[in-house]
């Protein structure tokens, strides 16, 4: 009649809401009987017949039967026909329906007996790691629930959401006796079922004979509501795109349940909800374990857990990888491993007969609007899957709460999922496998120049955050703005709000800025790239990031002198001197102040900072001279070019030159001015420093009590900047001074905690400075063998770091801690040491 094979058929019967098995088709048409009325419209229907067509195939089948022209109203409405008399009494024709139940086709049940339907599709075996969930859905339809009951079960596409309903449907058998309905409401393909449909096939299911349906929407809500009133029954409704598309599906009787699931959030849906989410890498390894059989996936277990990786722990993807590699058992698995390792093939290769992963996101994403489309084209640029809602609006030239609108409509439909809520608000995260169908789309929409443009102002917006948020938090004694690289800002206001905390946005923004920067890198846009990693350094510094720092900072000085940038080159060579005069590599950190010099002649700014630091690191070695003679300049250009920051640094450097050369009244009044000046500029750090110096000012005269005071300041300042070394530094000395009143426990407390913590940060001199406090402390609790082998650590670590004062200083207590053991000849030849040590270059102390 059409020329369609079965199958076909089968596809535009349900486009048309029927049901028409293709097993049952080819029943029906091989047998000497007519088949029904029923099947007779649904394959009409499906031919393309309209209801005109369709009315005359129904009336010609029962021209052909002998039709029972008795049926009352009841009758039509599926209850059994009254009994009649005579020898056919009870006695079916042989043309009233197939002899087999197929779901979704009328078989009139026994007389007297209502029609229980069955229409969920089969159950699948390969459900792991969601026993969790069917427990929980079990419960929300228990039998003791008041009134009819909704389960929205969520979630992105490939999840499992269908199989997880039909799963708990077919668990739920005997609490829904009168039977289950299912539809497959297609909410996000091109031909969405309509409610009219559904309820068609719904009260065929039900019984209702096919010219007794009502021809119109309100009729069939009316009589589907009544049939199910009394009865206990569970309606599973898969793949709905709207509330509105279920809501007259859903079922109004006391007992019955109904189960839906949806890509989106079906926000204005009353419900009880279930949201579904990827597998873990266990439950991934289990599902892929199912399919191939353990031994196989425990001999590859690295390529096993790669493919689990790569599919993102969705469902889906680890089952068409599966079920492609449980067709050929010949095929390692890492051949899959391999092939799923390149981007570019990925979606291309999660595909196995019809079953491809493209195309279900496909489907959702077809469903979105031209905003949310180039919204996510735009989201499968940036770096990394987890990003804050400005990022958005840097590349969509827009404002943060309206991307933060769009995005909440990619989080409805499930395309982005809500990593976290901080204190800078949402951060979101998309799934490996969403980028990757964003990025095609974005190479077939977004030309090149768009793209580098977008990235452009995420750079921009990168960089005047992280400008703005260094300026607020004023840790770095370079103090520069680096305004003059920034291409594009937000507005004041949302800039504003998200760098009200320095600290905590960049806790929240650090890994997303160092991709940003790698990213910039990798693309050859050097300088912004090399800005933004140089303006991190207060907050590297600050919060200890030692790695981050170093790692990010050398590929963009190997970068920036592989293009010949000398400018950016000369402001991270400053920044890497900075860190390695953190980590006590002072030869390192001299050769980088000195390139940084060079590289930045004819900027004063960073001549001042590149000197302060240089002075700092020659202080530490002991010479003073050059390390004076850096400082007074670095203070001259700080005040030339208007640098506070600077100026304080430098003019404290000269303070503790004249505090560990004797001269304490006069490093005292410079440790004030910086404290004047500090906290005039709201220059915390500043701030803090100046009272560490004026504590060892007072440790230095015997007034103890002021000088713990100091300490104790500084403490607070530092931790409450977030800078736990510069923290542990005040610290350290405030113990040592509580041990000098006498407070040994306390003081012994501070310097233990001090001391492990120097460790964790690999500080060497700080380590050596708690140790020969921790001697001086064993010394006046007159615990002279413990007191030697403290100080004799410490004089070790300073001997190696090359610190002569401070060397000095430790031999002088090593020395006093041999005499009081008893051992005057060591103490002796120790003294003796020490005195040299003292007569050559001057040594450096611990600011």
């Amino acid at each position: 009649m059409s020329g369609l094979s079965y199958r076909a058929l089968e596809r535009r019967a349900r486009m048309a809401g029927d049901q028409l098995p293709a097993s049952t088709l080819a029943s029906a048409l091989n047998r000497i009987s007519l088949p029904s009325d029923d099947l007779v419209a649904a394959l009409v229907r499906a031919c393309g017949g309209d209801p005109g067509t369709v009315r005359e195939w129904v009336e010609a089948r029962r021209t052909l039967a002998l039709p029972d022209e008795t049926a009352s109203v009841a009758d039509r409405y599926g209850r059994p026909p009254a009994p009649s008399t005579g020898p056919e009494a009870g006695a079916p024709s042989k043309s009233d329906g197939p002899d087999t139940e197929e779901p979704g086709h009328r078989l009139d049940p026994p007389a007297g007996q209502p029609m229980v339907p069955r229409l969920l599709p089969p159950d699948l075996p390969l459900i792991v790691g969601r026993d969790g969930e069917v427990t929980q859905a079990r419960r929300l339809l228990d039998r003791n629930a008041a009134g009819p009951v909704t389960l929205l079960v969520t979630g992105p596409a490939g999840v499992g959401k269908t199989a997880l309903a039909v799963r708990i449907g077919h668990l739920s058998v005997a609490r829904f006796p009168d039977g289950q309905l299912y539809a497959d409401l297609q909410g996000f393909g091109d031909e969405p079922a309509e409610p009219y449909t559904v309820l068609g096939v719904f009260l065929r299911a039900l019984g209702v004979r096919g010219g007794a349906v009502p021809p119109d929407l309100t009729s069939r809500i009316h009589l589907y509501r009544t049939l199910l009133a009394q009865r206990e029954m569970l309606i599973v409704l898969d793949n709905a795109a709207s509330a509105r598309q279920v809501g007259d599906l859903l079922p109004s009787g006391e007992r019955c349940a109904a189960i839906i699931t949806s890509r989106t959030t079906l926000a204005d849906l009353a419900s009880r909800r279930l949201p579904l989410g990827v597998l873990d890498s266990t439950a991934g390894l289990a599902l892929l374990g199912e399919m191939l059989g353990r031994d196989r996936t425990v001999a590859e277990a690295e390529a096993a857990r790669f493919i689990v990786r790569t599919c993102g722990g969705l469902p889906l993807a680890v089952w068409v990888a599966g079920a492609r590699l449980a067709a050929r058992p010949h095929w390692p698995l890492v051949k899959v491993a391999r092939a799923l390792a390149d981007e570019q093939r990925r979606l291309d290769e999660l595909a196995v007969g019809d079953v491809a992963v493209r195309a279900s996101l496909e489907l959702t994403y077809r469903g979105m609007g031209k905003p949310a489309h180039r919204a996510l084209q735009m989201l499968s640029l940036l770096p990394g899957t987890d990003f804050a809602a400005w990022a958005l609006a840097s590349m969509l030239e827009t404002s943060v709460s309206q991307a933060e609108a769009i995005l909440d409509d990619l989080v409805e439909v499930h395309l982005l999922e809500i990593g976290s809520v901080g204190a800078t608000g949402i951060r979101y995260r998309l799934h490996d496998l969403v980028r990757l169908l964003g990025r095609e789309q974005a190479d077939q929409e977004i030309t090149p120049q768009r793209r580098a443009a977008a990235l452009g102002r995420l750079r921009g917006a990168c960089l005047s955050l992280a400008d703005r948020a260094a300026t607020i938090l004023s840790a770095d004694f370079l103090g520069i703005s680096h305004e003059d690289l920034v291409s594009w800002r937000l507005p004041t206001t949302d800039a504003d709000q998200l760098t009200a905390d320095p600290v905590v946005w960049f806790n929240d923004e650090r890994q997303f800025l160092i991709a940003v920067v790698e990213q910039g890198l990798d693309d050859a846009v050097i300088a912004p790239a090399a800005g933004l990693a140089t303006v991190l350094t207060p907050f590297f510094q600050v919060g200890s990031h030692f790695d981050d720092w170093e790692r990010l900072q050398s590929r963009a000085l190997g970068v920036a002198l592989s293009t010949g940038d000398r400018h950016s080159a000369g402001r991270l060579h400053r920044c890497l001197g900075e860190l390695t005069t953190i980590l006590d590599r002072y030869t390192e950190a001299l050769d980088h102040f000195e390139h940084a010099l060079r590289l930045t002649d004819g900027d004063p700014a960073y001549q001042a900072s590149a000197s302060a630091g240089l002075a700092y690191v020659h202080r530490l070695l002991g010479r003073y001279a050059t390390a004076f003679r850096h400082f007074e300049r670095a203070a001259e250009l700080a005040r030339t070019a208007g640098i506070v920051n600077c100026l304080i640094y430098a003019t404290n450097g000269i303070g503790v030159i004249d505090l560990e050369q004797g001269r304490v009244e006069a490093a005292t009044e410079r440790f004030e001015e910086c404290l004047r000046l500090s906290r005039s500029a709201g220059y915390r750090p500043g701030e803090a420093q100046a009272l560490r110096c004026l504590g060892q000012s007072h440790r230095a005269v015997g007034a103890y009590p002021v000088a713990a005071d100091c300490f104790r300041q500084a403490t607070a300042i530092s931790e409450a900047l977030g800078d736990r070394l510069s923290a542990t530094h005040a610290s350290c000395w405030l113990g040592d001074v509580l041990v000098r009143q006498g407070v040994y426990g306390e003081g012994r407390r501070l310097l233990a905690r001090s001391l492990w913590t120097y460790r964790e940060f690999g500080n060497v001199w700080g380590e050596a400075a708690t140790l020969y406090a921790l001697a001086e402390a064993q010394l006046a609790a007159d615990r002279p063998v413990l007191a030697v082998r403290r100080a004799k650590a410490a004089v070790d670590l300073w001997r190696r770091v090359g610190s002569r004062t401070w060397l000095a200083t430790g031999l002088d207590t090593l020395a006093e801690a041999h005499l009081r053991a008893g051992d005057t000849g060591t103490a002796a030849w120790i003294r003796a040491e020490a005195t040299a040590t003292r007569t050559g270059p001057d040594g450096a102390g611990h600011g």
